[in-house]
């Protein structure tokens, strides 16, 4: 893959204030509540989906018909499609940071991947004729996708992943549930979306189950950008996903953490998030930002650091992650609680 550095520049910030898909600020007064359905009368269609816009506003639009030409951007764009059995649907795919699954191997190579291109711009979507696109919140702005109210104007469908809603909205795992009920219900695979959220749910509550009782470690979940480091605070995925495995984030209000924060903090166990195919291999990647944390002098009085529990983690698992959720979770679980076993 060729992703370029700029981007896990710019997607690493997506933890930040959502500004512009970031993940960090506090929830505003206004409702949470994630994307919402209405069915009409009579059958599946025309369906109406209560999703986002750019700047993270309410904005619905109605399926007459199910998308036939869709545009997936970013991973869990890709996966949620083909968890479904919805590749067919896919003219075009880009910005994977991760392989996808082995399972999911065989949809992909229908997908029409486009690897030298991380995101799209208008005109390049404007030239496949798409009749949905699905990809994040901040890839929707002038510069990227472009504006979901104009693309809605002209009969093209946007959905938003609710995780990456403009605003500071919270990210929760309830909200990757609600994008694959939508999806069901946009595509007429309703049956396929609810095994798949039953699945996920069951595979969590499973994980969950097994850490009852147990005391939870003091949590920091960090990803190094440029000399630097973000911190995913309450209202990220990842945060959610911590706190319901029964640990404490140890800077919970998020944003930018230094060095100094961080040796403060004192955290039980550090997740250290990484895009796997940005800036080289990704195996060298890994290396780069454990070695961030690991090698770095002034973080090695950290007991975190000198007992080896700093564990990377994928940043599709835990932002954006639809049917990598559970992944998420699970590397959390493994984490937090290394005297247990997860499958």
């Amino acid at each position: 893959m060729k992703t370029k550095t700029k981007y896990l520049i710019r997607f690493g910030a997506l933890a930040l204030a959502m500004a512009a898909l970031t993940a960090c600020t506090g929830a505003p007064a206004a409702s949470t509540a994630p994307a919402t359905v209405e069915t009409a009368p009579g059958g599946h269609e025309p369906v109406t989906i209560t999703n986002y816009n750019y700047a993270g506003e309410e904005v619905s639009y109605t399926y007459e018909k199910i998308p036939e030409k869709v545009v997936a951007v970013y991973q869990g764009s890709i996966e949620t499609m083909i968890a479904l059995g919805l590749e067919d649907h896919v003219v075009a795919s880009y910005g994977l940071d991760n392989e996808v699954k082995p399972e999911w191997q065989e949809g992909f190579a229908r997908m029409n991947y486009q690897e030298d291109v991380f995101a799209p711009d208008k005109e390049t979507v404007t030239l496949l004729q798409p009749d949905m696109i699905l990809s994040w919140g901040s890839l929707f702005s002038d510069k990227n996708l472009g504006d979901v109210d104009g693309w809605n104007g002209k009969g093209v469908a946007t959905y938003i992943n609710s995780n990456t809603r403009g605003g500071g909205y919270p990210r929760t795992l309830e909200n990757e549930y609600t994008d694959i009920l939508n999806l069901g219900r946009i595509f007429d695979v309703e049956e396929k979306a609810e095994a798949l959220v039953q699945e996920m749910r069951t595979a969590v509550a499973d994980t969950l189950a097994s850490v009852e009782g147990k005391t939870g470690p003091r949590v920091a979940v960090v990803e190094p950008i440029g000399g630097g480091m973000t911190n995913y605070g309450a209202d990220t995925l990842a945060g959610d996903m911590v706190t319901q495995l029964g640990g404490t984030l140890v800077k919970p209000e998020g944003g930018e953490m230094d060095k100094e924060d961080l040796v403060q903090a004192d955290p039980d166990v550090i997740f250290v998030v990484y895009m796997a195919y940005s800036g080289g291999a990704p195996e060298t990647v890994k290396a780069q930002q454990l070695a961030a944390i690991r090698d770095d002098p002034a973080l090695a009085s950290l007991p975190a650091v000198q007992n080896g529990r700093v564990q990377l983690v994928m940043l599709g698992d835990v932002y954006a992650a639809g049917p990598r959720t559970v992944d998420g979770i699970r590397t959390m679980a493994a984490g937090m609680y290394p005297d247990l076993a997860f499958s």
